[in-house]
């Protein structure tokens, strides 16, 4: 098991790992799928933002991902994080979900970031644990925000203070 920074040649696998969850949960309220190009791109803007995209693998193959990028537009907010973390379900309770998470949280202390959000559905209870599990405070509620799969749902945002 291993972290290491993203690179062109992992946007099919990460696309691959994303669009199954954008597909089948309500993890994220997206509908819409992630591209090999367009994340390849997006791997490209990060690093010439500062920021990063890791990725975790399990002997050799790409098995979850995670990054970050500024919570809200504008420079007041250019100290505050959000981040997405997805695992594909062979990489589940491995302790690669907290190995990505603290990487992308050590590079954003570095950065000059001095707190990190994540916006967790309410209905994804086991990513709400987690990141209670890692540190992440309840901070808000905020009710039928989401759209998805014909239904309103809830988002959590937690936060943790780097």
């Amino acid at each position: 098991m291993s972290i290491r920074a993203a690179t062109p040649a992992d946007a099919p696998r990460i696309a691959e790992i994303w669009n199954h969850v954008i597909r089948t949960s309500a993890a994220t309220f997206s509908n819409l799928e992630k591209t090999p190009e367009g994340l390849a791109q997006d791997f490209a803007d990060k690093a010439a933002d500062g920021k990063t995209f890791l990725v975790a693998e399990i002997d050799g193959q790409v098995v979850g991902f995670a990054t970050y990028f500024q919570f809200r537009g504008g420079p007041g907010y250019a100290k505050t994080m959000e981040h997405t973390v997805i695992l594909a379900p062979r990489a589940h309770g491995r302790g690669l979900g907290r190995a990505l998470m603290a990487g992308i949280e050590e590079h954003a202390r570095a950065g000059g970031a001095h707190s990190i959000f994540a916006g967790v559905s309410a209905e994804n209870e086991a990513g709400v644990a987690f990141h209670a599990a890692v540190g992440y405070a309840e901070v808000a509620r905020l009710s039928e925000v989401g759209f998805k799969f014909g239904r309103w749902m809830d988002l959590v945002l937690m936060q943790k203070m780097l």
